[in-house]
């Protein structure tokens, strides 16, 4: 399974990330921070419907990836879900090539899945935590993040 996710991102991610193009290395960080998305359904250990849908959701219209590349990555993040030992290969692309507004926008992407089922776990809010740390996001903006798509969400109280 792992041997599958390195493959995948060696064509996809890698490659194009070290290509000179721009759009190849858009293309590459796009599912970088895609792949954090569906990690993110994973977080409390039981893969909900809305949450895989907000991911989805997410990776079409912020991302643009194709519907291709969306079964593609979620297919081989469900099967190396539980062997996945590290993040670095999508937090490594996002710090090198992310401006500062660009990582707060992928950790408020995370918040909203993570409220897509209508309640914050709290192995959803060290996952968020987690990555933001590794990306450098500053916790001022952690936190208004996770404001912000909790009011998305209409959840108003803690959480």
């Amino acid at each position: 399974m792992i041997k599958a996710i390195r493959e995948f991102f060696e064509q996809h991610i890698l490659a194009e990330t070290a290509s000179p193009d721009p759009a190849a290395v858009e293309h590459g960080l796009r599912l970088a921070t895609a792949s954090l998305l569906i990690e993110m359904t994973r977080a409390d250990f039981s893969v909900k419907e809305s949450e895989k849908k907000a991911a989805e959701g997410a990776m079409q219209r912020v991302f643009g990836l194709d519907d291709a590349e969306s079964r593609e990555l979620i297919r081989l993040a469900e099967q190396a879900a539980r062997q996945a030992t590290s993040l670095y290969e999508f937090t490594s692309l996002i710090n090198d090539h992310f401006s500062p507004a660009q990582k707060v926008q992928v950790i408020e992407l995370m918040w909203e899945v993570a409220y897509a089922d209508g309640r914050l776990d709290k192995y959803e809010e060290h996952f968020v935590r987690r990555v933001a740390d590794l990306i450098y996001v500053p916790h001022r903006d952690f936190i208004r993040t996770k404001h912000r798509a909790r009011k998305a969400a209409g959840q108003g109280g803690k959480g």
